[in-house]
């Protein structure tokens, strides 16, 4: 499914953003389920909800604000996405991008991806942090379907490198001189909104995944596009891998990302204080 969202719709967006704040963040960070609790622990500076921009997704699922946050983490200028929608809502997934593209837009120098996820890798457990260093969006449509545009990035781009390896560095280092436990891994990205089968998990174990989730994957093809430094940190909420005859619930997820956030908040602070 796509959408003739194009270069005219995000700088739309950017003045409607650049009409309420000249805020200048040096990095982005996209909220996932659990990092909520970032937004009342920094220097909010604005807040700028979703819906006062014009053309912008709106989020239906429970947790997901939607609103830029801006403001400062140990005097760094950051801006937070508290929010993201999904393709499983119903957006094309150029919709479901913009919100990044926009952020990218605003002169960041790199931005953060998180999320909550479940876990195909047999040595993780739930409350496990990984560090994304690859991904696998075979099975949801690309964000980059439809025309080009040229000023967002290249016709045919190299994804090869979605995730920084210097920032993958970076963030190892933060998290061994904090004491936190983090793993590394492969992302891969469903459409959702239906959980894995049984053997669903055990085909994406075997394609090299360790996690699997319903968001993020697009989002990095996205920001790669558009040359963007990109970092990915996935919250290990529920065991995929090895509870096929467990009924998994959105509100048990919550519950696991919301106990694991103050590390994964605790980090990605570290992070931002180390650009």
């Amino acid at each position: 499914m796509a959408d003739n969202t194009n270069m005219k719709d995000y700088e739309l967006a950017l003045n409607a953003v650049r009409e309420r704040t000249d805020f200048v963040p040096k990095v982005g960070i996209v909220l996932g389920s659990g990092l909520g609790g970032l937004a009342d622990d920094i220097e909010v500076v604005t807040r700028i909800p979703y819906s006062e921009l014009e053309g912008f997704p709106r989020s239906t699922v429970e947790g997901h604000k939607g609103e830029y946050i801006f403001g400062y983490i140990d005097s760094i200028p950051v801006v937070l996405m508290n929010g993201r929608v999904h393709f499983y809502e119903g957006y094309p997934m150029q919709k479901v991008v913009l919100p990044v593209r926009v952020m990218a837009l605003m002169g960041v120098e790199a931005i953060i991806l998180t999320n909550a996820a479940g876990g195909l890798n047999i040595n993780f457990h739930p409350g496990t942090l990984m560090c994304i260093t690859d991904q696998n969006t075979a099975f949801v449509p690309s964000p980059l379907i439809g025309p080009n545009d040229s000023k967002l990035g290249v016709r045919f781009p190299d994804v090869s490198a979605v995730y920084d390896k210097e920032l993958q560095a970076l963030l190892h280092k933060a998290a061994d001189d904090l004491g936190i436990e983090l793993a590394d891994g492969v992302y891969l990205q469903i459409t959702g909104p239906a959980y894995e089968t049984p053997n669903e998990v055990k085909m994406y174990a075997m394609l090299g995944a360790d996690a699997v989730g319903m968001s993020t994957g697009c989002e990095g093809v996205a920001l790669c596009h558009m040359g963007m430094r990109v970092l990915g940190i996935t919250c290990i909420t529920d065991m995929a891998i090895v509870n096929t005859t467990f009924e998994t619930s959105h509100e048990e997820i919550q519950k696991v990302a919301n106990r694991a956030g103050a590390q994964l908040q605790k980090l990605v602070k570290e992070v931002v204080k180390r650009f």
